[in-house]
């Protein structure tokens, strides 16, 4: 009897509560049913070892400080190889050199649909950036490959130029900022200048806009938005509004080009010209801004970021960009910066800039916190006699390489003069690996050489502690901050003075 009282008071104080109440605890019961009989299944002598904890409390570790997970993984388990479960989907992380070279070379690994699932920082419109057909992404792949075309690529380093050159000048003659913030915001204008249209890109507010809402994006993609997309919660209605914002964005500067009718030299135009259907337009606009501008952003900060710590390697970028000034900038070019860099053509840029190369390699390998992503549609593998089932996540962290010590000496610290691995299978993997190398890094390369010359060039700096006083030592990038890899904020920032000649 005093059991059947509780139940009824239970009952009536749950039913008080109201809906919002219960839909909550339907959803936290929903989960823990889910946790526990994920941690009653039998292991095979073929399957990866499981973590040894609900799959509930693995949720939040994985996307709020990954780096520590994963490696608390491989230690725990002590295999190359493990398996938890988000929910009710399998991930499988693999490791060393054979896990490397089967998760880059495997065919029924897809990139798409494991980014889609473990991400979800990507604004997600039905037919447009997510559930897309193959015909439609090789398409916008193909339209990425023409914006880097030698001759479209020549005609966007004057553009690219002068947007680093009007940023800059608003920087003052000297001060200090957060390159998280003040480089990213550069490397964000020049993503929209060469990836869509002159109708966003020359509007300030509009583009300032425009980042605040992929920052919105970023900020929104929580553990429940990502795996419970369907839950209405504040996250999510935030990234929903955000999305419908950057659509709105792109598809009202579409309308003003076509009603228009004037022809502009950009991505935008030429993807028009092209006759291409709405859909893949916008998609393309929509998708590659932020995939663009976050990597390309993070590596800059952190390659601007060493550069103002290692005045030797400073000193030699610097030199690299003078003697390419000396050998390729015009005669009749202006006096200013900007007006000598843009005279320098394609070519040299690629291929007399040995220096930066180097140090964009190295900065990809320390300061890029990415888990490479895939969804195994079939059929079954094995990686190191471990079984990898069709529908199961499988991730691959490029710690696992970049930060090895037995293949990189010292591996946090910063030396672009370092051999790189070239015979380990895939031994570094900065640009990705296999079939899923990044289609954009010829476009990106450029990008970071010119803001890098101009800064070089244009002004002296160094990285100050929270006190304002030289650093010590270099800020070490934080492996747990999946998009920026950015150190604790305010824990540091880049003092700089103008000198040289006009930007």
């Amino acid at each position: 009897m005093p059991y059947t009282v509780g139940i009824q008071a239970a009952s009536l104080a749950l039913l008080s509560a109201g809906l919002p109440a219960i839909f909550c605890m339907s959803i936290v019961m929903l989960l823990m049913i889910v946790s526990i009989m994920s941690s009653l299944q039998k292991d095979g002598v073929d399957t990866p070892a499981h973590l040894p904890t609900y799959s509930l409390f693995a949720v939040s570790p994985f996307f709020r400080r990954r780096f520590d997970f994963l490696n608390w993984g491989f230690q725990v388990t002590g295999h190359p190889i493990f398996q938890f479960s988000l929910l009710r989907d399998t991930v499988i992380v693999v490791s060393g050199d054979t896990g490397r070279q089967a998760f880059f070379s495997a065919k029924g690994f897809d990139l798409t649909e494991g980014f889609k699932m473990l991400s979800g920082a990507i604004p997600m419109v039905r037919g447009v950036t997510s559930d897309l057909q193959t015909k439609r992404i090789a398409l916008i792949h193909k339209r990425l490959a023409s914006v880097q075309k030698n001759e479209r690529l020549n005609s966007l380093i004057p553009i690219i130029v002068e947007d680093s050159r009007r940023c800059m000048e608003s920087w003052g003659p000297s001060g200090s900022f957060d390159p998280f913030e003040k480089v990213y915001e550069l490397v964000f204008q020049v993503t929209v200048r060469t990836l869509s249209c002159s109708e966003i890109s020359d509007d300030v507010a509009l583009v300032s806009r425009l980042k605040k809402l992929y920052d919105t994006l970023d900020a929104g993609t929580t553990p429940a938005t990502v795996l419970l997309p369907w839950l209405p919660t504040p996250s999510m209605l935030r990234k929903l509004w955000a999305t419908k914002d950057i659509y709105d964005i792109v598809v009202a500067a579409i309308k003003s080009r076509e009603e228009s009718g004037i022809s502009r030299d950009d991505t935008l135009q030429m993807l028009l010209d092209s006759g291409d259907d709405k859909l893949v337009v916008v998609g393309f606009i929509m998708g590659l801004l932020i995939a663009g501008a976050r990597a390309t952003g993070t590596t800059t900060c952190w390659l601007l970021t060493f550069l103002g710590s290692h005045p030797d390697w400073r000193a030699k970028a610097k030199s690299e960009v003078e003697s390419l000034l000396s050998s390729q900038s015009s005669s009749t070019a202006s006096a200013t910066l900007s007006g000598r860099l843009s005279t320098i053509p394609l070519e040299a840029w690629e291929a007399e800039t040995p220096v930066l190369d180097a140090i964009i390699k190295e900065t990809l390998r320390v300061a890029q916190p990415h888990t490479a992503m895939r969804k195994n549609l079939g059929p079954e593998t094995y990686i190191d006699g471990k079984l990898i089932p069709s529908g199961a996540y499988v991730v691959y962290p490029f710690s696992d390489v970049h930060l090895n010590p037995d293949l990189y000496p010292d591996p946090w610290r910063f030396d672009p003069g370092r051999s790189f691995q070239k015979e380990t299978g895939y031994g570094y993997v900065g640009w990705g690996g296999g079939k899923t190398t990044c289609l954009g890094q010829r476009l990106a390369k450029v990008e970071m050489k010119v803001i890098a010359a101009m800064a070089l060039m244009g002004f002296n700096h160094w990285v100050v502690d929270r006190d304002g006083k030289p650093a010590d030592s270099p800020p070490t990038p934080n492996w747990n901050d999946i998009l920026l890899c950015r150190p604790p904020q305010g824990s540091f920032s880049l003092r700089y003075e103008r000198s040289g000649p006009a930007l």
